[in-house]
């Protein structure tokens, strides 16, 4: 069972911020910095980066302060007899660095949304997001090498196949993640084992299907919210993804009155985007 005393996101202080508990707290605290802290560990005081978390277990002792114009954190005070609280592998009040801050931001966001309000299954949906949270702090601290930049290729692939009718090209895709073309091409094959491009063909194709199966829509009118500017490069790329052409596939989906959509597999001679 958790229970939540305070959860806090972005809050914000002054460069003169301190927090000094010299006995703790009755219960855990959880701080996720994002911006530089100096925290008291092991005697003495030290420099930590933004994107920092530090777990306190009941009556330890706590201080951190700010040591930049501003000090800004995520923060979660709380009880819990859950094992994956109470039996953490995570260091007590020892800082670590996060791989990926933006998405233990969001799970702080919806924390406070949900302790906030009233609302039929608070209780599950927050254990759900803590046990998510603490899955994630553990992902980091145990990671084998892993940096942020994984977790941008992650975001980035998560954005063409949640969104594949975008203009998606390689420098594009490069200049998102602040890296060249090249070297984007490389890392996104060994990490996926799949191109960039391939990668958003698959996507438009899947897409494709859902509209070709599950609308009225014309195929040029499909062609277009795919991503394609031309109906005929649609239409052949299709074809060369399916086996089928768009209205082949379309006709053939309407007899049997159902369809799986599967992962597109690209053939090795595949046209580009």
């Amino acid at each position: 069972m958790n229970h939540i005393y305070y959860v806090g996101s972005d809050a914000e202080h002054e460069s003169n911020f301190v927090f000094d508990i010299p006995q703790g707290h009755h219960c855990w605290l959880l701080v996720v910095t994002k911006t530089p802290a100096q925290f008291w560990v092991n005697g003495e005081l030290k420099t930590y980066p933004p994107h920092s978390a530090i777990l306190y277990r009941a009556h330890q002792k706590i201080y951190y302060k700010a040591c930049g114009a501003k000090y800004v954190n995520n923060w979660i005070r709380f009880e819990s007899d859950e094992p994956y609280v109470s039996k953490s592998c995570l260091p007590f009040g020892i800082p670590f660095s996060l791989e990926d801050p933006d998405y233990c931001n969001k799970l702080f966001e919806l924390l406070v949304i949900e302790h906030n309000f009233a609302r039929a299954y608070k209780k599950s949906t927050i254990d759900l997001l803590l046990r998510t949270l603490f899955n994630k702090l553990l992902e980091t601290y145990f990671s084998d090498g892993t940096d942020t930049q994984y977790y941008e290729l992650l975001r980035l692939r998560a954005a063409i196949q949640n969104n594949p009718g975008e203009y998606w090209t390689v420098p594009r895709m490069a200049g998102l993640l602040g890296i060249s073309p090249g070297y984007l091409q490389t890392i996104y094959k060994k990490t996926f084992g799949i191109s960039c491009i391939e990668d958003v063909i698959g996507s438009r194709i899947r897409l494709a299907k859902e509209y070709l199966f599950y609308s009225s829509q014309s195929i040029a009118e499909v062609a277009f919210k795919c991503g394609y500017q031309n109906v005929e490069h649609f239409c052949r790329q299709f074809k060369q993804v399916t086996g089928y052409s768009p209205r082949k596939f379309q006709l053939n989906a309407s007899r049997s009155g159902d369809i799986q959509i599967v992962p597109a597999i690209l053939p090795e001679s595949v046209d580009s985007v």
